[in-house]
């Protein structure tokens, strides 16, 4: 029997995440690993399918900033579909045998997958042949509403992309679109179907299961953990005059402008490494302050990707207090936010920004919120 490693991810950028999606397909076709399944969540965007009409964008650009939802394009099927936090996207990475390159076969056994594990929830879901994905109701039906997405993607029988399963999802952002492009019928979710919240975390383990049984693979755990690491929005300033502190790897590092961040050492906690940090690359003693996010992303471009799981934290400098870089950078600058969005090369780190301007209470919020 051939093996099947599962990838529990958490939260990934979009972009990371299609990233991580093409590493992973790049070393499945080298043959460095197995067959495998990413199962994560990304954070509120619209995706367009090849197939996509512009008219089925409903929102307009101002009201997508305004909701926090990115737009982007990518080569599945299908139409334009939403994702955000509360909803499992899985991405099979499989190489098809022989035997298994159909492509309705294959779409048929990634929807059964979806059936099943609904079904260990008590939800009756089926397909309905002139509409993709996953569905509650009858086709016809006034009830008739969408809980899983379909949309994959196959090349030289290597599989990509794949579904998107509404667990815990923000209904609302639907309408933001026209779903897949169907306008005769709703979208649902596991919460509001059995009228309470579920846990992610058992709802991928009950699709890992059912992934490993349809596709006749033994699972298998991922080789090493994720390398663990911390960033750090060091700002200073209130209102206009809020800065965010932008640091230069030295041209052997990269060479590129960051936010501060660092690895956990051993025995450390996040917020351990993250003060840490802070007091190695500026000379700063000052509290750090969890900005709820952590996410995954492909360290680099090596083959079989190299997982990093980043924790982020904000800390707030006082006027005048001066910064001594360490030596893994060398210029420094603060600059407005607008200047640190545009400037930073990573997807997390400029979410990290945005984040910490959030929990500042946007650009007129003062330093006393943070202690």
């Amino acid at each position: 029997m051939k093996t099947l490693t599962v990838y529990r991810l958490g939260q990934v950028e979009y972009g990371d995440g299609l990233t991580l999606m093409q590493r992973f397909a790049d070393a499945r076709r080298e043959g460095l690993v197995g067959d495998s399944l990413l199962l994560l969540e990304h954070p509120p965007v619209l995706t367009l399918g090849r197939g996509a009409k512009r008219e089925n964008l409903l929102a307009s650009t101002e009201r997508l900033q305004a909701e926090g939802v990115e737009v982007f394009e990518t080569n599945r099927g299908g139409d334009v579909t939403y994702h955000g936090p509360g909803q499992i996207v899985g991405y099979p990475i499989f190489q098809l045998m022989d035997e298994r390159r159909d492509v309705r076969r294959y779409v048929r056994d990634v929807e059964r997958c979806v059936l099943q594990t609904l079904a260990e929830y008590g939800l009756h879901a089926n397909i309905i042949p002139k509409w993709p994905g996953v569905w509650l109701g009858e086709e016809g039906a006034p009830d008739a509403r969408k809980i899983a997405a379909i949309g994959v993607h196959i090349s030289r029988w290597l599989t990509t992309h794949g579904f998107a399963l509404n667990v815990n999802t923000h209904l609302p952002h639907f309408n933001l679109i026209v779903p897949c492009g169907i306008r005769e019928a709703g979208v649902t979710s596991m919460q509001r179907e059995l009228g309470h919240p579920l846990s992610v975390p058992e709802v991928e383990e009950a699709l890992a299961r059912h992934f490993c049984t349809v596709f006749e693979g033994e699972r298998q755990a991922p080789t090493g953990a994720p390398l663990k690491t911390v960033s750090v929005v060091l700002m200073r300033g209130q209102g206009p005059d809020a800065r965010v502190l932008l640091a230069r790897r030295i041209p052997e590092r990269g060479g590129f402008w960051q936010i501060l961040t660092g690895r956990v050492e051993a025995g450390e906690s996040a917020a351990q490494a993250a003060a840490r940090e802070l007091e190695e690359e500026t000379g700063l003693r000052l509290p750090v302050t969890p900005l709820d996010y952590r996410h995954a992303f492909a360290l680099g471009e090596q083959l079989p990707p190299r997982l990093v799981e980043e924790t982020a934290f904000v800390a707030w400098c006082p006027e005048g207090q001066p910064v001594r870089l360490g030596p893994e950078h060398d210029a420094q600058e603060w600059v407005e936010v607008s200047t640190a969005l545009e400037r930073l090369p990573f997807l997390g780190l400029r979410e990290a920004i945005r984040r910490a301007v959030k929990a500042m209470g946007g650009a007129a919020s003062s330093a006393p919120a943070l202690t």
